[in-house]
């Protein structure tokens, strides 16, 4: 079963992408590393409650 997750910026904490994860696979909190526009660079962006 695959959810919708958002994905906050670790700097600023601005909401700045949304993915899909499966539930049953990975149990533990998405960590990507994306582009933020408010920061203006590569951040580490972790999934959201």
């Amino acid at each position: 079963m695959r959810i919708n997750v958002v994905l906050a910026c670790g700097v600023c904490q601005s909401r700045n992408y949304s993915t899909e994860k499966n539930k049953e696979t990975t149990s533990e909190r998405i960590e990507m590393k994306k582009f933020c526009k408010s920061c203006q660079e590569r951040t580490l962006h972790r999934e959201t409650k």
